[in-house]
């Protein structure tokens, strides 16, 4: 590969060190705690939302394969440490203190597709305070934009009921967060992804045919009907609305007969052409093909074709920049450390608007006789009391820096259908609204 002169190469997209994506003030705070002697203070860090977007009833967790990974490759090798001593970020003594960094705390979190409520405290750090800080933008990084994905995937499919969604966004964001999106929008109830890396990466299944492309490429739509239908056979799915949609949908069932997998509409008024294409399939004799709609959808478009005979949705740009919340607003907040005794002492913030709540905190889910989620019950320490109707939220993920909770990705989209379950029917719902349960701060919190 040539550079042109004077060009930087750019750096791999998914670097061996996760180090520098973070803030400068992080390494600020370090080098001036290091010279302070607070640096070694054990602290606790908690990642939390103070609110949900606007509007929004309850938020999904996703992210933590992926901050885990992150985790474990933060490291100053020597490309990085080179790098902040010729911009002269750091001091000497910093720079040799950030040539050891290894994370070797412990981090507690609600695992992957739970769902969480205001000050519901998603993840614990527990480590020295140099250790903990330096993870801070990395951490917020993933879990705000992992998280606003899931969160709206999962009204997605809440609202789609049985019918499958495929994410088809990597054309409308970054390239990198078109993969990240597509592994979170897995978790909240998608059933495929147009994306291969997040395939490669993350298992996520994939799925594609063609686009209008394909069709204005042929001399004729026929002819490019037939390409495909010669290619990957009768099972797959043809777009029928590139001209003139009765004509190609008489065209498609011609030449594949009436086992043609699916017919897909990318335009249009998709509720009535879904009818429309119904009817006409059925009159073909193609009862069992499918209609695959896209074009522009989101939750509430989802949820106004319930009622067309369309069997499947295919979701983009509303889903990977978070329909509308494209951040969960989590914060890091240290909310514990150690006193010059080296007792543990809570600290809290108490800035206007921008309050936390100090002390190591506990969390429970808690369930009615109905095994219904009633109440998020936030304190600090340890429960004082029995609870049988309540599961605990907080997992150990890392212990002595090893990290110590691994699953596969299926798994924490299963937890995320089973779990919305718990939530009060209302959750379902897509108008604006409070969160469908309340958080209970008790005891100190």
């Amino acid at each position: 590969m040539t550079t042109a002169p004077g060009a930087v190469p750019a750096p791999s997209p998914e670097p061996a060190s996760t180090a520098l994506l973070t803030d400068h003030y992080e390494l600020t705070m370090l080098q001036a705690s290091l010279a302070s002697g607070a640096a070694h203070r054990r602290s606790y860090f908690e990642l939390f939302p103070r609110r949900l977007p606007e509007g929004r009833r309850y938020g999904v967790v996703a992210g933590v394969g992926r901050a885990l990974d992150a985790i474990e490759r933060f490291r100053f090798d020597d490309a990085e440490l080179a790098f902040l001593e010729e911009q002269r970020i750091v001091d000497a003594r910093t720079l040799a203190w950030l040539a050891d960094y290894r994370f070797s705390g412990h981090v507690w979190g609600y695992r992957e597709g739970e769902v969480y409520f205001p000050f519901s405290p998603v993840l614990v750090v527990e480590a020295s305070f140099a250790e903990a800080v330096l993870l801070e933008t990395v951490l917020l990084s993933i879990y705000n934009h992992d998280s606003a994905i899931a969160s709206a995937a999962s009204r997605m499919t809440w609202a789609a009921g049985r019918r499958p969604c495929i994410e088809m966004g990597s054309r409308r964001t970054h390239e990198w967060s078109a993969v990240a999106s597509a592994r979170a929008a897995y978790v909240g109830g998608f059933t495929a992804t147009s994306n291969l890396m997040a395939r490669r990466l993350y298992g996520v299944p994939s799925t594609g045919t063609s686009a209008h492309s394909f069709t204005l490429l042929h001399d004729t739509e026929e002819d490019a009907f037939r390409a495909q239908l010669s290619s990957l056979g009768a099972s797959t799915t043809l777009l029928v609305d590139t001209y003139d949609v009765a004509g190609a949908v008489r065209r498609a069932v011609e030449l594949a007969g009436p086992g043609l997998g699916a017919v897909r509409l990318d335009s249009g008024d998709l509720g009535m052409l879904a009818h429309e294409v119904r009817s006409q399939l059925d009159d073909l004799g193609a009862v069992d093909t499918r209609i695959i709609v896209t074009s522009d959808l989101d939750e509430f478009a989802i949820a106004g074709l319930a009622s067309a005979p369309v069997d499947g949705y295919g979701v983009g740009t509303e889903l990977v920049t978070g329909s509308g919340a494209p951040t969960s607003g989590f914060v890091y907040k240290l909310v514990a450390r150690e006193d010059d005794e080296g007792r543990l002492e809570s600290v809290a913030k108490r800035s206007s608007g921008k309050v936390s709540i100090g002390g190591r905190k506990y969390a429970l889910r808690r369930l009615g006789p109905d095994g219904r989620a009633n109440a998020e019950v936030v304190g600090v320490g340890r429960p004082d009391h029995d609870q049988q109707d309540a599961r605990a939220l907080l997992e150990p993920l890392v212990r002595d820096g090893q990290p110590v909770w691994r699953e596969p990705l299926d798994v924490a989209r299963d937890r995320h259908l089973r779990v919305r379950e718990e939530l009060p029917p209302i959750a379902r719902q897509l108008s604006k609204g409070e969160p469908v349960i309340e958080t209970l701060l008790v005891g100190d919190a």
